[in-house]
């Protein structure tokens, strides 16, 4: 029943001790048929669809407002005095639930499997188009008249993807692993494979988990590359000779190819195959079945174009030939995974190479340059050569490497160019998951726009656990306004941001969004006054265009 997996996330919630939280959710899975267990893997993760699903349910807090609205009879206003109590969707439907008798109470309320709701859920994902709003409030309307308050608690917290009740993916993972006697790292380097833990739940359960291999069309995640200071601190660390090629600044993309079939996916494992017609068609003109590895940029006379003009590409539901020909794009391929029927994976770098430069190629499509290298000199040298090109600088690649999905490590080594900073002011923040559980620890800020505070992004990394802690308690001292899971604060704290590049944007009042924000330290030795402002957003944004 959904009852048991409701009253399960209670119970994990309720203890921060991670062996109990994986001992009571083993011990779940070990009682569900195939098809529930499927279900529920999934809803653990606070996903509605494994990762890699294209679907969506595109049910934001209006819908859900509709539908508590239609069954409870209660005011917009007393909607919004417990909501604001909680700053949570699905407290908010469990406590009005409890308290409200459902205006449309069914005669023969029906006891929900979690099977239900997972049906229930995929038809909002199948609806589109003219009306949609009032089928979706409908479909969970019914839930809604067949759910107990703590079963609406979940089925929202579900739906929204926000089960804040600390259990990361990797818990889930190590559930998995105890409730059927696999090895945690079997389990987890299955799951980079397949990426997605229903499968890998499943698999377990019947004792096939090592038949789990890379087939063309299903993305497994990219391998990461560690990140260096210096030439030196490379050449120094390999001592050897070792492989080196451009940092391109694109999409790291993987593409599949069978048969006439062909999936691009994104790092986040997205399928944006749409995006790229060009490139699709000259994939499917080659003589293989494969998988790819590598990047989709824009590239003119040798030398790449600005970012911004591929990411006008993506996310658009028609792709006019204007915005085609804006900028001729490239694939360069640097990793070979998947060749004709045998996975390459377990390949040394130096062999899928080999493979992939026997596999013939037209534009757009390219295999990148690689160049060997062994001492500090050349690598440096080699650098200068990426960054006068206008590549973002050097990945160094260990040739006796293996592809490791998902793993980052010193096999593959990047050297980047120095990044530009901002200083910027805190004015909200959002808090954490797991382990950052009730700490804030994302934070929203802005650059001064003649006098007015400007939102130009949001980053979470670059800081210490002590650093988190202390600049948490600070920001609810500055709290203005709570809205649940973000807070907004006063803006006083002062934040250097390094950042890849600027990007236009349409997200922030700005205009702009700062490209992989992360930051370098908290500035409390300056004050909002002294924060850098919209102008030179511009100006930087305007001179990575130039050099480009």
């Amino acid at each position: 029943m959904f009852r048991d997996f409701a009253e399960l996330c209670e119970k994990v919630k309720s203890t921060s001790k991670k062996t109990e939280k994986v001992a009571l959710v083993a011990a779940f899975l070990k009682n569900l048929s195939d098809e529930e267990l499927k279900a529920a893997t999934t809803f653990l993760t606070g996903r509605v669809f494994p990762r890699g699903d294209p679907r969506d349910v595109n049910v934001g807090y209006s819908t859900i407002y509709k539908a508590l609205l239609e069954v409870s009879g209660i005011t917009p206003y007393e909607f919004q005095s417990i909501y604001l109590k909680y700053g949570d969707l699905g407290a908010t439907a469990e406590e009005i639930l409890s308290t409200k008798k459902p205006k449309l109470q069914q005669l023969f309320k029906k006891q929900l499997t979690i099977l239900d709701v997972k049906n229930e859920l995929e038809k909002l994902a199948s609806i589109t188009g003219k009306g949609s709003y009032d089928l979706k409030s409908a479909i969970i309307k019914g839930l809604f008249l067949d759910a107990s308050p703590i079963e609406a608690k979940y089925i929202v917290k579900i739906l929204t993807s926000e089960l804040r009740i600390g259990l990361v993916e990797g818990l889930v993972e190590e559930a998995i692993a105890s409730a059927f006697g696999l090895s945690l790292d079997k389990v987890r380097s299955k799951l980079l494979i397949l990426n997605d833990i229903s499968e890998v739940a499943l698999l377990a359960k019947k004792g096939l988990l090592e038949q789990a291999t890379l087939t063309p069309l299903r993305p497994i995640s990219f391998m990461l590359a560690d990140t260096a200071q210096s030439p030196a601190e490379i050449a120094d660390y390999f001592r050897r000779q070792v492989y080196a090629e451009f940092k391109f600044d694109g999409i790291r993309s993987q593409i599949h190819k069978l048969g006439n079939k062909v999936r691009i996916f994104s790092r986040r494992l997205e399928d944006v195959t749409e995006s790229f017609p060009d490139i699709v068609e000259a994939v499917k003109r080659l003589k293989h079945d494969l998988v790819l590895d590598g990047e989709i940029l824009p590239f003119k006379d040798g030398k790449p174009l600005p970012f911004q003009l591929l990411q006008r590409r993506l996310h658009r539901k028609y792709l006019s030939r204007e915005v085609l020909e804006e900028a001729p794009l490239v694939f360069f391929a640097y990793d070979l995974l998947y060749l004709d029927g045998k996975p390459l994976l377990d390949l040394d770098l130096r062999s899928r190479r080999e493979f992939l430069e026997k596999v013939e190629m037209e534009e757009p499509l390219s295999t990148s340059e690689i160049y060997t290298v062994t001492s500090a000199k050349e690598i440096q040298e080699l650098f200068d050569r990426s960054k006068q090109i206008g590549f973002e600088g050097l990945v160094v690649k260990d040739p006796l490497s293996q592809y490791t999905p998902g793993r980052r490590g010193k096999h593959w080594i990047k050297l980047k160019k120095e990044l530009d900073t901002l200083d910027v002011v805190i004015v909200a923040a959002e808090y954490g998951h797991g382990k950052r559980a009730g700490i804030l620890s994302d934070y929203i800020f802005a650059v001064n726009d003649n006098g007015v505070l400007k939102v130009i992004g949001k980053a979470y990394s670059g800081l210490t656990d002590d650093e988190m802690l202390e600049l948490s308690e600070k920001l609810k001292s500055l709290m203005i306004e709570d809205l649940g899971y973000r807070v907004i604060v006063k803006p006083e704290i002062v934040l250097e941001v390094a950042f890849d590049s600027i990007q236009v944007s349409d997200r922030h009042d700005s205009g702009f969004a700062l490209r992989f924000p992360r930051i370098k330290r908290i500035r409390f030795d300056k004050s909002v006054a002294e924060i850098d402002t919209l102008d030179k957003v511009k100006e930087i944004y305007m001179r990575q265009k130039v050099k480009l």
